[in-house]
């Protein structure tokens, strides 16, 4: 085996996902792409995937990438002469309860505002598309005329021949050994090849595509990559008589979709109860290889699949196939820059959607890679969303007993997993459970999502309308808008930056300016060369020459690691201290008074204004009192050590009894934001949107003496005025629910989607944000308009403002 010793990037794994990164490396000019694998090509798992090809995923840029996919993959046999045996046949995917047509009816919705085309079909359409599918039970479906499938392997060996074409190299039977490192960069690749020969590639970038193997290749590249292989099982019929080319069908009720191809049936099955693979180790000697079979496993989805399909029950079983696939903790796949290295990238991790997935991730990736920068929003799939405990093996194996599951169970709104938790608690978890808390899951963390009433059942009761917790939240937030509340805000992301050059290097990454006195708090963004917003924080000056930088939860890793890496040699240092304090947000008109009760400061606003943080005594204990709030009220957040927390939450708790106080959590959070139309991280604000057109203008100070990251997009967009404005929506129709990406229509049109949904209990109606387009109009021009939100189907006229809503002036935390 002859390999270069010097390439632009490695690629290690030759399935279908690193062949369509090298694909699209060459097609940016990337010629010295070296791709590894260690057996054959597709040997892994594409081999033996089903095919399946759908346009809509569950977010518009997710959705981007898969109708990507299918348009690369119906050009490639022209380009390369690969026949890839891409078709668009169809999809039809039918409901069997009200709570899965109500789903159906929502993304449906939700494709119309994607651009997808979609169409909500009856029983009798269902059966004149699928006439052999028994509609005993169907209460209606969705058809996806575009939809479609192909040859899984063929279409990976087409993008290889693709990247060939354009001078990358592809070594079969060749082993990544090893590497070299130099700081947080990998500086090459060993390599060992069945022929015996070796040898060593240094390289600018590694790129870990090995699929299930991908968390063990992620540790010998020093990097992070949580993903489970379980066993995955299909079968396929005798040739069925007269069966004709059918869409592909999807009977999520019952754990199935069904494919046909060539004359025959398949049934594959997403059991609820999923079996883990490969926990020891995969085999060395692993190719193309099948799992024994597990007919006990498979005969409960298979008695009901021959009740629905009856030709299945006629027709003999030509192949019984179980073969791993590799699934995340949070089943999206992991994309982007490893967090723990400046060269390593991921694509892997793909919870059978491999395929459809492929095209997209690879364009995304190289694009990535190539402009160093995410060419849109990524934040579903990327890989640093991913917290380190989360390679822990026995919380993978836990985990993917049930992600395999939930690809086909209900996707309700607020669905918590229910495997491998309890990893991470605030202090105050103890005096939390005591009162009632129902703990929702983020990033590991235990967070206490509401608080049910004595004898009230402290669990989920799932649904599509007013859940269980919805009478709990709206009390919540009555007693945050009228009293005093406190909830735990522990799991928030703390970041300590200090150094001679801490505020120099801060200024020069936030959009606000931190060259402030010492007890200031600043709320800022990090900002992208094009004005996007990659990361939505608070920083508190703390002395000369430290700040604290609080993120949320989910994207604490990320923003770390965007701190890290434009550092460049300033002299400053990070310390992640989250871990290290316990945060309780007292919240509410009546939150001075109970501060005064257990504390000697001083708490008016003379002495303590709005945006500010001082050191306080509290109790017995010290704390650092935060004056600023997420829910719009009068409040405080109070940072307590870790050891005086417990001691701190009973003092208050204590007091609180005389003060009315209310414990909450973050569900009436998340509603009270809403109301304010705060903006979350992640919906509202991504690093595609810009910080002017998010309306957050306010927070960027062009003139503050330096050139930050972004000043001069966010000068050019002043001058050119905005492209669309992030408006707020109230139904006028108190009951349907808004939760996020349902249509926004214009005078009938539809122009966008919700990027946000809640409940305003307090405001009457359901609240949402989203982005409308006003190029060349004023905001007069558009709040002048008529607006609907589409709601399962159903148009609901929505009240529109560009400031919130709730308390527009602000008056209320400044009170």
């Amino acid at each position: 085996m002859t390999l270069p010793t010097q390439a632009r990037v490695v690629v290690i794994g030759g399935g279908i996902i690193g062949c369509s990164v090298a694909y699209h490396l060459t097609k940016l000019g990337w010629t010295d792409v070296v791709l590894l694998e260690r057996k054959q090509l597709t040997s892994g798992t594409t081999w033996h995937a089903a095919g399946l090809i759908a346009q809509l995923r569950a977010t518009a840029n997710m959705t981007r990438l898969a109708k990507y996919s299918q348009e690369l993959y119906g050009a490639l046999e022209e380009e390369t002469g690969v026949a890839t045996g891409f078709k668009r046949v169809g999809s039809i995917t039918v409901a069997l309860t009200t709570a899965r047509h109500e789903e159906l009816r929502r993304s449906a919705a939700m494709a119309r505002a994607f651009g997808v085309e979609i169409d909500e079909i009856g029983i009798d359409d269902i059966a004149a598309k699928y006439p052999h599918l028994n509609t005993d039970g169907v209460r209606g479906g969705v058809y996806l005329p575009k939809d479609g499938q192909g040859d899984p392997g063929n279409i990976a060996r087409a993008l290889a021949k693709g990247a060939r074409m354009r001078g990358a190299r592809i070594a079969e039977y060749t082993r990544a050994t090893g590497v070299t490192r130099e700081g947080r960069r990998i500086t090459g690749v060993d390599w060992t090849a069945e022929d015996d020969s070796s040898g060593h590639i240094a390289c600018d970038h590694v790129v870990n595509c090995a699929g299930m193997w991908g968390r063990e290749v992620g540790r010998m590249l020093g990097v992070n990559v949580p993903l489970q292989a379980c066993e995955h099982f299909y079968i396929v019929s005798e040739p069925i008589p007269g069966l004709q080319p059918l869409p592909v069908l999807r009977v999520p009720d019952e754990c199935a979709y069904y494919k046909e191809d060539a004359g025959k049936l398949m049934l594959g099955a997403f059991e609820p109860l999923a079996k883990p693979w490969g926990l020891a180790g995969i085999p060395d000697s692993f190719e193309y290889d099948q799992l024994p079979e597990d007919f006990d496993h498979f005969e409960p989805i298979l008695e009901m699949a021959v009740t629905r399909m009856p030709a299945l029950a006629e027709a003999g079983i030509h192949t019984f196939f179980n073969g791993p696939e590799s699934f995340t903790p949070d089943d999206a796949y992991h994309l982007g820059q490893a967090p723990e290295r400046e060269n390593v990238w991921v694509a892997a991790g793909f919870n059978s959607i491999g395929i459809q997935s492929a095209g997209g991730a690879g364009m995304a990736l190289a694009q990535w890679m190539d402009g160093g920068e995410k060419p849109f929003d990524l934040g579903d799939v990327d890989i640093a969303r991913m917290m380190p405990f989360q390679g822990n093996r026995r919380y993978l194996a836990a985990r993917a007993t049930e992600t395999l599951g939930l690809l086909y169970a209900d996707h309700y709104p607020y669905r918590q997993k229910a495997t491998a938790r309890g990893v991470r608690r605030s202090p105050f978890h103890e005096q939390l459970d005591a009162r009632g808390a129902v703990f929702g899951e983020l990033a590991g963390w235990e967070r206490a999502n509401w608080i049910a009433r004595e004898g009230q059942a402290r669990s989920y009761d799932y649904g599509w309308g007013r859940q269980t917790f919805f009478d709990n939240v709206g009390d919540e937030l009555h007693a945050l808008r009228t009293g005093v509340g406190i909830y735990d805000m522990s799991s928030f992301g703390k970041l300590r930056v200090e150094g001679p050059e801490a505020e120099a290097f801060l200024n020069r990454i936030c959009g606000n300016d931190v060259a402030v006195p010492l007890g200031r708090i600043v709320y800022t963004q990090f900002l992208n060369a094009r004005g996007g917003i990659e990361a939505d924080l608070t920083v508190t000056r703390l002395s000369e020459t430290a700040f604290l930088v609080v993120t949320p939860a989910a994207t604490r890793l990320a923003d770390e690691t965007w701190i890290r890496r434009h550092l460049h040699g300033a002299q400053a240092v990070i310390t992640d201290v989250t871990s290290a304090e316990g945060v309780l947000a007292v919240m509410g008109p009546r939150s001075r008074d109970l501060l005064r009760a257990v504390s000697p400061n001083d708490f008016s606003s003379d002495a303590f204004p709005f945006g500010t943080a001082q050191e306080i005594e509290i109790g017995l204990g010290l704390a650092r009192a935060h004056r600023v709030s997420y829910v719009g009220e009068l409040g405080w957040e109070i940072y307590l050590s870790a050891d005086m927390a417990g001691h701190v939450f009973e003092t208050l708790w204590e007091a609180g009894q005389d003060h009315g106080l209310t414990l909450c959590g973050l569900h009436a959070m998340d509603c009270g934001r809403a109301e304010k139309a705060f903006r979350h991280m992640g919906h509202d604000i991504t690093c595609e949107d810009h910080v002017l057109e998010a309306g957050l203008g306010f927070a960027v100070k062009t003139g503050k003496g330096c050139d930050f990251i972004g000043r001069d997009a966010v000068l050019a967009r002043r001058e050119a005025g905005p492209a669309r404005r992030l408006v707020q929506f109230r139904l006028t129709d108190p009951e349907p629910l808004l939760y996020h990406n349902e249509p926004i229509l214009r005078d009938g049109q539809i122009v966008g989607h919700l990027s946000s949904g809640a409940y305003g209990h307090h405001l009457g109606g359901a609240i949402g944000l989203g982005y409308v387009p006003c190029a060349g109009e004023s905001a007069a021009q558009v709040l002048a308009s008529t607006y609907e939100i589409d709601v399962a189907g159903s148009r609901i006229v929505a009240e529109v403002s560009v400031k919130p809503m709730y308390d527009p002036d602000g008056a209320r935390p400044k009170g």
